[in-house]
């Protein structure tokens, strides 16, 4: 009997330490969400706009673990072209991002800045870094 359950123990360990690693594994091959926003900004609130956009991402970054990367540049000659490439570990680290008080405030104080807005889904093909 003792030997019977020692069986069984050793069974339940292996399909619980098994699970644990499919588990883990279909963690990892999740595709990350990314996507790119195309934004226009008044031309005379554009330090304004930059400035929250500054605040917005460091904090984002700082203390969001879902956030894994956001890159906002201009288009060059055109300061008040901002796009922004937005990489997010799954779907609901990007729905937990929008509801942040940081991502609000962000949204509050450029409502009125942004001229334009236009966000496009993307389908990851390679994403890679250094």
């Amino acid at each position: 009997m003792a030997r019977d359950f020692l069986i069984l123990f050793k069974a339940v360990v292996a399909a619980t330490v098994l699970g644990s690693i499919i588990a883990v594994g279909a963690e990892t091959m999740k595709q990350p969400l990314v996507r790119i926003a195309e934004l226009e900004i008044d031309t005379g609130q554009l330090a304004a706009y930059r400035d929250a956009l500054k605040e917005e991402v460091e904090t984002s970054i700082r203390v969001e673990p879902g956030v894994l990367k956001l890159y906002a540049v201009s288009v060059k000659d055109q300061p008040t072209q901002i796009r922004i490439l937005e990489i997010y570990r799954d779907q609901a680290a990007y729905e937990s991002h929008l509801q942040t008080p940081h991502f609000k405030k962000y949204k509050a104080e450029t409502q009125g800045m942004v001229k334009s807005l236009k966000l496009i889904e993307t389908e990851p093909i390679l994403l890679g870094g250094k």
